[in-house]
């Protein structure tokens, strides 16, 4: 489970009321009490689901989150869509929240009855007009097939040999070349918002289409629970808002990148992961406008102990910890260091 939250037995009443019920056109689903309820049922007028969404509008508020799962094609087994609708005015901890149990609320619902999973933030996108513009978007941004993939594939990494490590990095510089699923951009840009004080954002790649996507957030993180809370068995990206620097002396809160890497992940995702670092830091910096305090590079998660997290992180300014020497050296560079174990010197 993304959020420790689960579908409660109402929820699951009422979608299938949903299903069999000629008469309803959506259900919209809150989280309460740790758990996923519904709250609003929305009538069948027109044969068209465009022509209902309008219904939605009274609804839905500018600082609350909900789940909307929509009947777009009656009769059809996978004919509903499930919709977060995250506004950008709702409470921090709300959008988190909501971000990460979005894949839960589909899996335990049946994620084999959702033909469309969307993540929106204005109201406007929940209208006819909102829809087609969706619509006309994925179009365009219509999958290539596994053989186009991987042609494309060769192709993309016969041009990097030719033109060298050197135009690899200018590459990066110019754009982020990576899928990001639904709400990595919104999970990684509330450990920015004021008050934001030891949220553990967890990433992973969604293989074999390695979309980078939303794994977990956890709040109220201790440091030095980081390490046990970070998946140990499988690759992950972490960005951990330490709790002792967010706004205490006017530089905001400070973001650890955290890359860890087990020696037994398989071959493929060792290489993804340790390509797709790079790229990941871009999205949480320019996608979502975090300032990266330091960057950790880790083969097992008890390596990042609390010293290692603190170190160089509670002065002002940003700093990351020195690969040689172990110790603290201010700067904002973009490397990675590699904490020592624990017992050696």
């Amino acid at each position: 489970m993304q959020s420790g939250i689960s579908a409660s037995q109402d929820l699951h009443n009422a979608f299938n009321n949903l299903v069999s019920s000629p008469d309803q056109r959506a259900l919209l689903a809150s989280i309460e009490s740790e758990s996923l309820v519904p709250s609003t049922t929305i009538p069948l007028t027109n044969d068209n689901f465009t022509s209902d969404l309008q219904q939605l509008q009274e609804h839905l508020s500018a600082t609350k989150a909900t789940y909307i799962l929509l009947k777009t094609h009656p009769g059809e087994a996978d004919g509903y869509a499930a919709i977060s609708f995250v506004p950008n005015a709702a409470p921090v901890r709300q959008k988190m929240l909501f971000a990460s149990t979005r894949l839960t609320l589909v899996r335990e619902l049946g994620i084999e009855r959702f033909r469309q999973t969307i993540f929106a933030t204005e109201k406007s996108e929940l209208t006819a007009a909102g829809w087609a513009r969706h619509e006309a978007s994925e179009k365009v941004d219509a999958p290539l097939t596994e053989e186009e993939s991987g042609l494309q594939g060769v192709k993309d990494a016969e041009a990097r040999e030719a033109q060298g490590t050197g135009a690899r990095r200018g590459h990066v510089t110019s754009r982020v070349d990576v899928k990001v699923g639904e709400g990595v951009v919104e999970a990684l840009g509330g450990l920015k918002e004021e008050g934001c004080k030891g949220t553990l954002v967890q990433l992973k790649y969604i293989l074999p289409d390695e979309t980078l996507q939303l794994d977990s957030t956890t709040d109220e993180l201790a440091v030095e629970d980081v390490a046990r809370t970070i998946e140990a068995k499988e690759p992950r990206y972490s960005f951990y808002s330490h709790p002792s620097t967010a706004g205490d002396d006017g530089a905001g809160t400070r973001v650890v990148f955290i890359y860890t890497c087990p020696t037994n992940s398989k071959i493929k995702e060792r290489m993804i992961y340790s390509t797709g670092k790079s790229w990941t830091r871009t999205v949480a910096e320019r996608g979502a406008g975090l300032t990266i305090a330091k960057s950790l590079e880790a083969t097992e998660t008890s390596e990042i102990t609390a010293d290692v997290l603190n170190e160089g992180v509670s002065v002002a300014g940003t700093a990351r910890v020195g690969q040689d020497s172990g110790k603290a050296t201010p700067g904002g560079s973009s490397g990675f260091a590699r904490p020592k174990r624990p017992g050696r010197r």
